[in-house]
């Protein structure tokens, strides 16, 4: 039996969880046992906690309880404890997702005591290293032993990073082995979508045919002069448009301290944007599925949007999701208020029809499961 320790700590990765651990339970718990590692690093019940119980993942056996801090800080206190945790646990490989903190910290304790470490999204890149997220990526590739990336472009980076090609049945730190598995995120799009589509609750008030918009990185909601140009970019497109906008709690709070109470009072006034709290995973993909364009800087939306077949504006300065651009299905606009309205005109004039599928068959976790059984020995 192979024992996996899975690490935690944001909504992207609690949802992204949810297809590995389903996959486990119904095709390979003779194989493959799993104990959860919650590293707290979401600490607000909507964001975190309800997932649990809506996606029916197993709960964490531990939550570390980090809470929010600097990005040292957050990390640091995440390897502290994880180690004590390792050396509890003794598991034969970590399980880590993405590009969070909590991904850095579960890569760097596990290597540094030897434990394998399974990168499940790797070999994603912006190449915009002032993004935290980018050295996270960069750096937990380099000490994993097993790397799944969701695209081509995902494993190609890798190769151009010095990745051997040549898979071995016992790949090592020095050796590892990287595949292309498709993206598990569309394994679960797939699965929930007929629950989504079908929920009956206060969230169908809100009809169809809008613009559906989210914003919650810290450098849009941070920065006075991009979250102006974006608010300001929708307050015009609300002008012929409807916009739901779930309000991520970093953005709630930096509004008023970024745009000045008068524009928040204004926002609020304005009967064809509609602010409302953080919705949970279900109810997201039911927006994102009612929706006629999605505007966002989450990189998971980004690809919902395309899963669903919506076109998308990015507000950030690159995408690791380059090949949702490529196919003229999302435009890059940063935070351009010009190119986010001239772009939102594009897409609502023309909608685009063809959707290549280029993040796999929907069957990226059981791929998974099955390259871990046949390498951690």
């Amino acid at each position: 039996m192979i024992k996996l320790l899975t690490i935690i700590g944001a909504r992207p990765q609690i949802i992204k969880a949810s297809a590995l651990s389903r996959a486990i339970k119904t095709s390979f718990s003779k194989n493959i046992t799993e104990v959860i590692v919650h590293t707290g690093q979401h600490y607000d019940e909507n964001m975190s906690e309800v997932f649990f119980s809506e996606l029916n993942i197993p709960k964490p056996k531990y939550n570390l309880g980090v809470g929010s801090g600097s990005h040292g800080e957050q990390t640091g206190k995440m390897i502290i404890k994880l180690e004590d945790i390792l050396t509890k646990e003794k598991p034969d490989a970590m399980i880590i997702y993405g590009d969070t903190n909590s991904t850095l910290a579960g890569a760097i304790a596990a290597s540094k005591m030897q434990i394998k470490v399974i990168h499940i999204e790797a070999g994603l890149r912006s190449f915009d290293k002032t993004m935290p997220e980018e050295i996270n990526r960069i750096l937990s590739d380099h000490v994993s032993t097993l790397l799944f990336t969701p695209t081509q472009a995902g494993y190609d980076n890798l190769i151009h990073e010095g990745f051997s090609s040549t898979l071995s049945d016992k790949p090592t730190f020095n050796c590892p082995n990287i595949y292309h598995c498709g993206d598990i995120m569309y394994d679960n799009t797939l699965f929930f979508y007929k629950y989504a589509i079908n929920k009956i609750d206060s969230i169908e008030k809100f009809g169809k045919d809008f613009i559906l918009c989210t914003i919650h990185r810290n450098t849009n909601t941070d920065d006075k002069e991009r979250l102006t140009n974006i608010f300001s970019a929708l307050e015009d497109m609300s002008k012929d448009n409807k916009i739901i906008l779930p309000l991520h709690p970093r953005t709630r709070k930096m509004m008023p301290l970024m745009l000045g109470e008068d524009f928040v009072k204004r926002l609020e006034k304005n009967t064809n944007i509609k602010i409302i709290e953080p919705v949970s995973f279900l109810d997201m993909i039911y927006l994102e599925a009612k929706s006629k364009l999605i505007v966002t800087d989450s990189g998971g939306v980004q690809k919902e949007a395309y899963y669903l077949k919506k076109p998308s504006i990015i507000l950030r300065k690159q995408t690791e999701w380059i090949e949702i651009v490529n196919t003229g299905n999302a435009v890059v606009a940063d935070t351009d208020k010009d190119k986010i309205i001239s772009s939102a005109k594009a897409f609502l004039k023309e909608t685009p029809k063809d959707f290549p599928q280029i993040f796999g068959d929907g069957k990226a976790a059981e791929f998974i499961c099955d390259k871990i059984i046949k390498t951690i020995k």
